[in-house]
């Protein structure tokens, strides 16, 4: 008896089972997508926006969320992470050669817009995180600093007095506080580049030297 042609349906478990577990691993990533990009957008609006807020604006369920984000500091870390790979694509397009005082000038402007724009995130991040790790996620961009810091200090602009890494680590802590400032009302958002370049200058400088006044 002649064998009759098989349909999909009728296809050995074998052959089905690598469809159905690539199926599910695209099902998986376009979840994982659709959560990051709703909680990005919803920390960016609140930084204490719920699961529930989150999974609702992905088109989840919180078991699914769950599923791929054990808790809601995870999912926080992955958002803060994604972000800072964008923030990072963002700036590879500032000029940080040259003067060392410039560049860092140019530097801080770019940082600015992101760290202002982004300061939700980064608050629920703050709340969630330890700060070793909300340090980790800043290597790339504090890398950046430190060369612009490394090239003044051999050039001397910038103070070889005091600890290279206490230098960035100043920069890291200045920026983040002026965030604070603008987002309680205390500094106005628009004049945070130069009141963070002058303050910058003022500490960075090497000692003996003047202080230039970054430009407005």
């Amino acid at each position: 008896m002649a064998a009759t042609p098989r349909g999909d349906g009728d296809r050995p478990r074998s052959a089905q089972r690598p469809a159905a577990q690539a199926e599910r691993r695209a099902d998986a990533r376009r979840n994982i997508r659709s959560i990051l990009d709703a909680a990005q957008l919803c920390l960016a609006r609140d930084a204490d926006a719920s699961v529930s807020d989150i999974a609702k604006a992905a088109g989840v369920g919180r078991v699914t969320l769950y599923g791929h984000f054990k808790t809601r500091a995870d999912l926080v870390d992955a958002v803060l992470t994604r972000t800072m790979e964008q923030s990072d694509a963002a700036l590879e397009a500032t000029d940080t050669g040259g003067n060392p005082r410039q560049a860092l000038t140019r530097l801080v402007g770019a940082s600015w817009q992101i760290v202002h724009q982004l300061h939700s995130v980064l608050l629920a991040a703050h709340r969630e995180l330890p700060p070793e790790r909300i340090r980790a996620v800043h290597d790339q961009a504090l890398h950046r600093v430190q060369a612009i810091v490394d090239r003044g200090r051999r050039s001397g602009v910038f103070r070889d007095d005091l600890p290279e890494r206490w230098l960035v680590t100043t920069v890291f802590s200045l920026m983040h506080a002026a965030a604070e400032d603008t987002a309680a009302g205390r500094l106005d958002a628009g004049d945070a580049p130069r009141v963070i370049s002058a303050t910058l200058l003022a500490a960075l400088t090497a000692p003996g030297t003047a202080v230039p006044t970054p430009a407005p």
